[in-house]
């Protein structure tokens, strides 16, 4: 099988980190339960200034190592790729990141998956100039059996795949989306996601 997997607040706790990182930077209290929004400028209610600022300093090295594992999710990986299943990790992040998105994954013991770097969100208002590794033409190219993905925003990127099946993992933001057909499944959790994913 082929098996698209996504990184922040799939593989690792991202909402969680800027949850924090809002407190410290803007003394703003918003707890992870209360980001309903993708777009954590809304979720926040920020201003273009204080949302680039928050995103410079939550894209450096020291904050993206930081970013704790979804539990089962690394076990879960490894035991689909022993069982010799194709693994690839689409994240959104920029190229930029692709060095200290390699390092965390290999030190989660995930330095046997591939990782790409896909330009989901159109991100390129505080990295300026980003660039990414995978280009739509090629992604569009792959082929997956299942998908592992949180954003809503995501699922447009499926349509070319009629028989995908896509595991959403549940999140706040992700909790009054409509999912597109039948195909797609709310996963509360990890242990879910390997069940399903047979």
């Amino acid at each position: 099988m082929n098996i698209y997997v996504d990184f922040d607040d799939c593989l690792c706790e991202t909402a969680r980190y800027f949850s924090k990182l809002i407190v410290d930077l803007f003394g703003l209290d918003i707890p992870y339960e209360k980001i309903k929004y993708f777009n954590l400028q809304k979720s926040f209610s920020l201003s273009d200034e204080d949302y680039e600022k928050m995103m410079i300093i939550a894209h450096k090295p020291e904050a993206l190592l930081s970013f704790e594992e979804t539990p089962g999710a690394i076990k879960t990986v490894n035991e689909w790729i022993d069982a010799g299943h194709n693994v690839k990790i689409i994240t959104g992040r920029a190229f930029s990141t692709f060095d200290t998105s390699r390092t965390w994954l290999n030190e989660h013991g995930l330095d046997r998956v591939d990782l790409y770097c896909l330009n989901k969100y159109g991100r390129d208002n505080f990295l300026k100039g980003s660039t990414f590794s995978l280009e739509l033409e090629d992604y569009y190219k792959m082929h997956f059996d299942y998908a592992i993905e949180d954003s809503p925003n995501a699922f447009k990127f499926f349509d070319h795949l009629p028989d995908l099946k896509v595991m959403v993992v549940d999140r706040p933001w992700n909790q009054e989306c409509e999912f597109p057909t039948a195909n797609y499944k709310r996963c509360f959790d990890w242990k879910t996601i390997k069940e399903s994913v047979k």
